[in-house]
C-alpha cells in the first residue's frame, strides 16, 4: 500500500463527468489550474476487478491532486477495487451515490443507493479499511418523493457514523424514472439551502456543494456557507475560467498562463499520446472550447472539428488551428 496521501484541499474541484473528465481533459485542466481537485470519470468496481485495470486507472502524474470515483454497491467488491486503486496513488477515493441513469440503476449504483443508507455506510467502511486515502461520498439531496430534509439528514447521519468526513452534495434531487441524466441535471430545482443546512447540522463534516455553479464569484459566495464547491459542466464548456482559481481560492499568485500558452503546453502532451498510439481526436475534443469568447475562437474550433476525426490527423493539427486565433 502506498504512503498516506497528503491532505486534500477540496475548496474547489471539477466534478466527475462520464466521457468528459478523461485523462486528456484532466491534463489540459492542470495546465490552467494547479490546485483545483480533479476527479476521474466514474469507474465501476467490477470493471477494475475483471477488466483492464491500467485502462481504467492509469493517469498522468501531473494530474495530482486527483480523486478516483468508484461506482458499486457491494462492500466486498468496492473494498477490493479500492485496494487496487490505492496502489495507483490516488489522493482520494469517492463513492458515487448521485448518478441517476437507468443503466447505472440496473447495477444498483448511484443515486438509487440513497434509499439504502446502511448499505452505503457498509460500503464506505469497507473501502476505508482497504486504503490510507480518504474515502468520500458524492450524493444528491434526495430521490423521487424521498426528498425532504429529514431524508437527507438521516442519510448523512449514516455517512458520518461510517467515518466519512467529506461529503459532496449535488443540490438537486434525482428523479429515477422518466428523466434522462441530462434532464436530471437541469429539471429538478437547485436547493442550495439544503446543503447549507447539512453543514450547520454536521459542523465537523466537510460539505462540498455541487450543482449549477458557473463562476468563481459563485464559488466565493457559496464558500460563506460550505467548505468547498464542485464545478461540473462549466469547467468543461469553458475551462479557461479556472485560470484565476489558484490566486482567488488557493492563495497562489503564480503567473496565470494565457490561453495560447496553455494550448502550446498541450502540444508536447498530444505528441506523447500520439507516439503511444492514441489518435489525436481523443485529446483534441477537450480543447475545442479553450478560446471561447475570444477573436478567432470559431475558426480555431472549426478547423479542429473538421479535421481531427480524419484517419491521418496528427498533433500538427493543433499547431495549425492556433494559427487561426488572432
Amino acid at each position: 500500500m502506498p504512503d498516506i496521501p497528503a491532505p486534500v484541499n477540496r475548496r474547489l474541484s471539477v466534478a466527475p463527468m462520464m466521457d468528459w473528465t478523461t485523462r486528456d481533459f484532466r491534463f489540459l485542466t492542470r495546465l490552467i489550474t494547479r490546485h483545483t481537485l480533479l476527479y476521474t470519470e466514474m469507474v465501476v468496481a467490477q470493471a477494475i476487478l475483471h477488466g483492464d485495470r491500467d485502462r481504467f486507472l492509469s493517469y498522468n502524474d501531473e494530474e495530482h491532486p486527483l480523486a478516483l470515483q468508484l461506482g458499486g454497491s457491494d462492500p466486498g467488491q468496492l473494498a477490493q477495487a479500492t485496494a487496487i486503486a490505492s496502489d495507483y496513488g490516488y489522493d482520494e477515493i469517492n463513492l458515487n451515490v448521485g448518478c441517476p441513469s437507468d443503466r447505472v440503476q440496473q447495477g444498483k449504483i448511484g443515486a438509487v443507493l440513497m434509499a439504502e443508507p446502511q448499505r452505503v455506510a457498509d460500503c464506505v467502511s469497507a473501502m476505508q479499511a482497504a486504503t490510507c486515502a480518504p474515502v468520500t461520498v458524492k450524493t444528491r439531496i434526495g430521490i423521487d418523493d424521498q426528498d425532504d430534509y429529514a431524508f437527507l439528514h438521516r442519510f448523512v447521519e449514516h455517512m458520518q457514523a461510517a467515518g466519512c468526513t467529506s461529503l459532496t452534495i449535488h443540490a438537486r434531487k434525482a428523479i429515477l424514472s422518466g428523466l434522462s441524466p441530462k434532464e436530471n441535471r437541469e429539471i429538478p430545482p437547485l436547493i442550495y439551502q439544503r446543503a447549507y443546512a447539512i453543514k450547520q447540522a454536521f459542523p465537523q463534516l466537510e460539505v462540498i456543494l455541487n450543482g449549477g455553479v458557473k463562476s468563481l464569484q459563485d464559488v466565493a459566495d457559496h464558500l460563506e456557507d460550505v467548505d468547498g464547491v464542485m464545478i461540473g459542466r462549466e469547467a468543461y464548456q469553458n475551462p479557461y475560467f479556472l485560470a484565476q482559481a489558484d490566486a482567488l481560492l488557493f492563495d497562489d499568485p503564480h503567473p496565470i498562463p494565457s490561453r495560447q500558452q496553455v494550448a502550446e503546453a498541450f502540444i508536447p502532451y498530444l505528441e506523447r499520446r500520439f507516439a503511444a498510439g492514441h489518435h489525436p481526436k481523443h485529446a483534441l475534443r477537450h480543447i475545442l472550447s479553450l478560446f471561447q469568447g475570444q477573436p478567432g475562437a470559431r475558426a480555431f474550433r472549426r478547423h479542429l472539428s473538421e479535421n481531427m476525426h480524419k484517419a491521418d490527423a496528427t498533433p500538427q493539427l493543433l499547431i495549425d488551428a492556433l494559427g487561426k486565433v488572432f
